[in-house]
């Protein structure tokens, strides 16, 4: 079966060498051209295509509202983004309005025909920079999603929380620790506002829940 492609992008030039590129294809066929996002609507409406390959900076339209109106319409009709643009709010975007792909005009021809032949087959293909980028993005965001209060702390500090956590008082703890009690004292100042404790019990509380000291001990 042979997929039917529109082009969508507003440079001549582009879509003319991917036409040429496309066309020695056996599997995959241009079926028309658009050079802004409200025209490629407009064909996808006549046309019905497999596929959009879809930039994203274009005049009267850009891509990403262009392909949220026609995944909206005819969500049979697979669209990929092939763009200049690796930043995230782009990729983003691309993808929540219903992309299935997204590919940089960097690429080789060889990927974009697999990121089109993956696409046809139900998959989703993005460039590995894409990639990277949101996977980097994820990782961010779990991060500080899952981030610990006692991540705030110091080395130090966690040592003394942990000992205040074991039921040491500051005496005991600048001994063990060969320190000043003026030091341990102004360390436990330092962890009771960075973890907005208001307490010693509330300190032994937190060591405990954040598995630096037992109940047992």
């Amino acid at each position: 079966m042979t997929a039917r492609i529109l082009l969508a992008d507003d440079d001549r030039i582009t879509r003319q060498g991917l036409r040429s590129l496309i066309e020695k294809e056996h599997d995959i066929e241009v079926v028309d051209e658009a050079d802004d996002g409200r025209k490629a609507i407009d064909l996808v409406r006549k046309l019905v295509p497999d596929m959009v390959i879809m930039d994203i900076t274009m005049p009267n339209l850009n891509g990403i509202d262009a392909t949220r109106h026609i995944v909206r319409e005819f969500p049979q009709v697979k669209v990929i983004a092939l763009s200049i643009h690796s930043n995230r709010a782009f990729v983003v975007d691309m993808l929540k309005a219903g992309a299935s792909g997204y590919v940089l005009k960097e690429c080789t021809f060889d990927e974009l025909v697999e990121a089109i032949r993956t696409v046809i087959d139900g998959g989703v293909y993005l460039s590995p920079k894409v990639a990277g980028v949101l996977v980097n993005d994820y990782v961010q965001r779990l991060t500080r999603i899952t981030e610990s209060p006692l991540e705030t702390l110091t080395e130090r500090e966690r040592e003394v929380l942990q000992l205040i956590g074991e039921g040491k008082n500051t005496k005991q703890i600048a001994l063990q620790l060969h320190v000043s009690t003026k030091t341990i004292e102004a360390n436990r100042r330092k962890i009771m506002e960075k973890l907005d404790a208001r307490s010693i019990a509330e300190l032994v509380k937190i060591a405990i829940l954040g598995g630096l000291a037992s109940l047992e001990v």
